[in-house]
């Protein structure tokens, strides 16, 4: 089976393999002989990587980064691994994960705590720590030169304090990791796609993130990459409807604020008829029960995400 996608300009899309097809990308950027991985996905997807840089004619020595957007591990369980791998990468990382990835283990640990430990076993392995020698504690604004090809680091809070965008200096597009939202192929009708918020667990922060996609899109891309999936465009439309759903999402979710035990499950619900109602408006690829199912469990982590946030809401007057 193939498992990239090429967009051209040196930007290549591998499908991690992580759940699903065209769930969950890591994206690689060639420039002149040199590479560039944004992602790792989890260990399983190690292979794939390899698989990929032979079928551009490199070898292992040629990637001279790995960029994290975040340090959640679909995004980042596979990094210890592949660092092993590439002998001559260097790991970039927001400064809030590069201790994380030197010592992965509090990593593991609140993964656990919200996949509970024998998912996180099954899903993302063994963790394997990164030499702090070989780790950038990014800032703001910082860039890398890949053989000529700047690529520009923001931080983009909003998703996670942890979290970091990449804009390509040479075709100006922007890989947001989660800020910009997930858009799952399986939504697409009449080639257009469409967007949904992702409000995870631990730091959501709805005010950060709007600023974020506001900061994104200041630089007025005209793609975007995205870890869950690939390339989408027409980045207005897009940008408008996550301003939108994110305000839909905390609506949804302030009432349910006190609601005790049962204060998860009635999140999930709100959630899900948020994107029932979206996809009715906008004629999502696909519609009711059935996408309910296909947003599972992003529905179910957004739930605990905004639970989180909600908690925070109303202890923050006595903090």
């Amino acid at each position: 089976m193939h498992h990239t996608t090429d967009y051209g300009q040196g930007i290549v899309a591998i499908d991690s393999g992580y759940c699903r097809p065209h769930f969950d990308a890591i994206h690689l950027i060639i420039e002149n002989g040199r590479a560039a991985l944004i992602d790792t996905a989890t260990n399983a997807a190690a292979p794939r990587v390899l698989a990929a840089l032979a079928e551009y004619g490199l070898t292992t020595a040629q990637v001279e980064a790995i960029i994290l957007t975040h340090i959640h591990l679909d995004h980042a369980g596979g990094a210890g691994l592949l660092m092993q791998q590439l002998p001559q990468a260097r790991l970039y990382v927001h400064p809030l994960g590069a201790r994380h990835m030197a010592n992965p283990e509090k990593l593991r640990a609140g993964t656990a705590a919200v996949y509970g430990e024998a998912q996180t076993q099954a899903l993302y392995g063994t963790l394997l720590p990164i030499d702090p020698a070989r780790i950038t504690a990014t800032a703001h604004e910082q860039k890398i030169d890949l053989a000529g090809r700047e690529l520009l680091l923001l931080h983009t809070p909003g998703h996670a304090r942890h979290h970091q965008c990449i804009r390509d200096g040479r075709t100006g597009h922007v890989f947001t990791g989660d800020t910009f939202g997930l858009s799952y192929r399986e939504l697409d009708r009449d080639g257009r796609c469409f967007i949904v918020p992702t409000t995870t667990p631990v730091h959501f922060d709805p005010a950060a993130l709007h600023q974020s996609i506001d900061l994104l899109m200041s630089y007025q891309p005209q793609a975007m990459y995205l870890t869950h999936y690939g390339q989408v465009t027409d980045l207005p439309r897009l940008a408008a409807d996550l301003h939108r759903l994110i305000d839909a999402v905390v609506a949804a979710a302030r009432p349910l604020a006190q609601a005790g035990a049962t204060r998860h499950a009635q999140l999930c619900e709100a959630i899900g008829q948020v994107m029932r109602t979206e996809a009715a408006r906008a004629h999502w690829g696909v519609q009711g029960e059935a996408l309910l199912s296909l947003l599972a469990m992003d529905i179910d982590l957004n739930a605990q995400g905004l639970a989180v946030w909600l908690d925070g809401q109303h202890a923050a007057p006595h903090g």
